[in-house]
């Protein structure tokens, strides 16, 4: 059994009290409602994270996650965060090569694949991110530039490194547009996502791996995207800022 995983991206947003705030409600809807057999995984701005750790406290199936950290062990990189300070913060989780970070910030395949490696090397789960922009998908070309990504920053993995990876898909053409795949697209994608991963790593580990949804799913539509086979799960930004939109979204399964 593969684990089911909703993790929310706050992105820049938020400032302490809000993020006190969010993060106390879900805890608390999370408890009321017995949700059970679904890892909700927090990823706040950096200065939150000690904060939201204690909030979560020991509750079992909730985590915290960073939303990147440097390719760097540590040293003079004046602004940077390395994953063993996240470590040190309880952070479970970190999500590496989301596009806006790729856009951005230029991060290409050999970068994210030494952060990956740092995650890997201080317990750190890799939530690694994945997509194609609109002019790729117009342009039929979709499958062969993800899992170009997926081989560039992750295949060099062992296979006991690579169990410990999430992957999430973001069709980048959908998130913060309003716009939104198909239950059936993103199967379609999520699929040809694990039968390459099955390629590398053999078809039992290939089954073993979380696939996220990376692209603007919600309450609405998320019972749909969560009942695809190859869809473990989802990436969350937007209604991860709202707490009765996200838990309604975890309790979609």
């Amino acid at each position: 059994m593969r684990k089911k995983i909703v993790a929310g991206n706050w992105k820049m947003n938020l400032t302490f009290e809000e993020g006190q705030q969010l993060t106390s409600e879900i805890v608390q809807m999370y408890k009321d409602e017995a949700i059970q057999d679904v890892t909700v995984v927090l990823n706040p701005p950096y200065p939150h994270l000690y904060a939201v750790n204690k909030l979560v406290g020991d509750l079992v199936g909730i985590a915290v996650g960073a939303q990147n950290c440097s390719d760097k062990e540590g040293g003079a990189y004046t602004g940077e965060v390395s994953a063993k300070i996240l470590a040190s913060f309880g952070v479970s989780y970190v999500i590496l090569g989301h596009s806006e970070r790729r856009e951005y910030f230029k991060e290409d395949h050999a970068l994210l694949a030494t952060k990956v490696n740092q995650a890997l090397s201080h317990g750190l789960t890799p939530i690694f991110c994945c997509g194609e922009s609109l002019e790729i998908r117009e342009a039929g070309t979709q499958e062969e530039t993800v899992k170009a990504q997926l081989t560039a920053s992750l295949f060099h993995l062992s296979p006991e490194e690579f169990a410990k990876v999430v992957i999430a898909y973001e069709p980048i053409w959908a998130i913060g547009t309003g716009k939104t795949a198909s239950a059936d697209q993103a199967q379609e994608m999520h699929a040809a996502l694990r039968a390459h991963l099955a390629s590398k790593y053999g078809a039992d580990l290939a089954a073993q791996t979380s696939l996220l949804y990376g692209g603007s799913a919600n309450p609405g539509n998320a019972k749909e995207l969560f009942g695809k086979p190859d869809v473990d799960g989802g990436l969350i930004g937007g209604a991860s800022l709202k707490s009765r939109d996200f838990i309604e979204i975890i309790k979609s399964f």
